[in-house]
């Protein structure tokens, strides 16, 4: 077994695991959402977010699971103990990449701000798009908001009922 380098950090876990499930889940018809090496509380956790068109499912999370863990083995990037979460974005899933806004334009979002403009910190309506790095989303006075995407702390899809 290889000796893992003291002080292994955080982005460099990301992405040793970026390179070790991008092609499995390239076959597998998987989107890699996010890969997060947190500390939440006393412990840490590698959580990964998939999706598919359509959802993914229980068993899509659990064989993303059974092949990481056995690639984790062989490779052994994390000096601490941790938890190994493969998880679906859920439906009110976080837009982080350029793509999503391309993706869920049309859709009902929620943007919540580090700080407020014009008196909000939490903005919601139907996403136009993202240009020129500005979120855009028609509310339902039918105002458009531009918010610049280095304002916004949580972009996600807004479910309503």
């Amino acid at each position: 077994m290889p000796k893992k380098k003291k002080g292994t950090n955080k982005k460099r876990v990301v992405d040793v695991v970026r390179e070790l499930i991008s092609a499995y889940c390239a076959e597998n018809d998987l989107e890699i959402v996010d890969i997060e090496f947190v500390k939440e509380g006393p412990h840490r956790y590698l959580r990964i977010i998939i999706d598919k068109d359509g959802g993914v499912g229980l068993e899509d999370c659990g064989l993303v699971s059974k092949f990481l863990n056995k690639q984790l083995d062989e490779v052994d990037p994390i000096e601490e103990n941790y938890f190994l979460e493969v998880t679906s974005p859920g439906v009110e899933r976080e837009l982080k990449k350029e793509e999503d806004y391309e993706k869920y334009a049309g859709e009902m979002i929620q943007a919540n701000l580090f700080q407020p403009i014009d008196g909000e910190k939490v903005i919601q309506g139907k996403l136009v798009g993202l240009k020129d790095n500005m979120i855009v989303i028609d509310r339902e006075d039918a105002s458009t908001v531009e918010i610049p995407k280095s304002k916004a702390a949580v972009v996600k899809l807004l479910v309503t009922f």
